[in-house]
């Protein structure tokens, strides 16, 4: 299977730049695969579109401001980007951009707090991962990170118009699902964007609840399909967790005949990664999970996603929900119908 197979045409102008305000009203293209039929919606339509008994999985990982902006002793702007939010402050991994000048030993003093402390560079990884001390009078903990950093937000994402600090207020708002609860994530699972707690309360309302799962989305999740073949690519580990709740949830829809219903490909891999015979494994598990076409769902009925970037692990997991050409299809009638795509953008719904 080639990763060219998976590739098509996104122009800029479809690049989603910035969140609706109203969180609901973003279009929604609902997919029935059995039929290849497409309705054109909008997000806050989706009771209408699901039935009483079924079952939304979300993921509550909560993300994490870890672009870092320093200056190193010459005044040079430099960004660390945290690669895992919750290691130890003695040995942070970083993305460094740019990462030519910087020297072993150079503190790298945060801009939006530069009397809180530095980062000192102590090392580099065989994977060219930089590695950080921090040295400051309070720990790096996640209050710090919440001072230091600003969202995490892809690189495809440019708004030159809007001043920064405009920028980061309106992302710490709207780059974060309604139910986000556990710190964990560099990346936000971004299908959980539209739901607003009113849209969680009718749906409920309704006879369609909702659970909780978590998948922490990890550094990888930037790293592009280098690999012509599709199967040579790996996947890097995430680490996730069905808690006994949710799989009771599950057990629930499944015996009143409901369908589960993953939110976001996240809550997918953690629901297929976690279910085996019949069942959950309980606590916390690492997985690296690359769902391709022919994969066999275990556990998930129906998906809730977002439009996803060419060449991406994304396009070949829904594909396998649904069918590669069927799929490149919806993606470029839903360009002609004008839908923004990628994280701020419009979404889909396969049952």
């Amino acid at each position: 299977m080639l990763t060219s197979d998976f590739d098509y045409e996104l122009p800029e102008a479809s690049v989603a730049q910035e969140p609706l305000r109203e969180r609901d009203a973003c279009r929604l293209a609902a997919v029935r695969r059995s039929t290849g039929s497409v309705r054109h919606a909008i997000f806050r339509d989706l009771p209408a579109l699901l039935a009483p008994g079924d079952l939304l999985v979300l993921n509550d990982s909560k993300v994490l401001p870890v672009r870092l902006p320093c200056r190193r002793p010459s005044g040079g702007a430099v960004e660390a980007f945290l690669l895992d939010p919750l290691a130890p402050g003695d040995a942070l991994p970083v993305f460094l951009r740019p990462a030519g000048r910087v020297k072993w030993g150079e503190a790298l003093v945060p801009e939006r707090a530069p009397n809180a402390g530095a980062f000192v560079l102590t090392g580099r990884r065989e994977d060219g991962i930089f590695l950080l001390k921090w040295e400051g009078a309070v720990p790096f903990e996640t209050a710090l990170l919440e001072r230091l950093g600003v969202p995490p937000l892809p690189p495809y994402i440019r708004r030159p118009r809007l001043p920064e600090e405009a920028q980061t207020d309106l992302d710490r708002a709207y780059y974060q699902t309604v139910y986000a609860q556990r710190q964990g994530s560099v990346a936000a699972p971004t299908a959980g964007l539209h739901f607003t707690p009113e849209l969680l309360r009718k749906l409920e309302a309704l006879g369609i609840p909702s659970t909780r799962v978590t998948l922490h989305v990890g550094a990888g999740t930037f790293q592009p399909v280098k690999c012509e073949r599709l199967e040579e690519h790996r996947i890097h580990e995430e680490v996730c967790e069905v808690p006994p709740e949710a799989a009771e949830a599950v057990a629930e829809c499944r015996a009143r005949g409901g369908r589960v219903i993953a939110v976001g490909t996240t809550a997918l891999r953690t629901l297929e990664s976690c279910y085996e015979g019949g069942g959950f494994r309980a606590g916390w598990m690492r997985t690296s999970l690359y769902v391709l076409p022919g994969y066999s769902f275990k556990c998930v009925d129906g998906l809730i996603t977002n439009f996803h970037q060419p060449r991406s692990t994304l396009l070949p997991l829904v594909a396998a929900f649904w069918e590669r050409k069927a799929l490149l299809g919806l993606y470029q009638e839903c360009l002609r119908e004008g839908y923004r795509f990628l994280s701020y953008g419009d979404a889909c719904l396969f049952l």
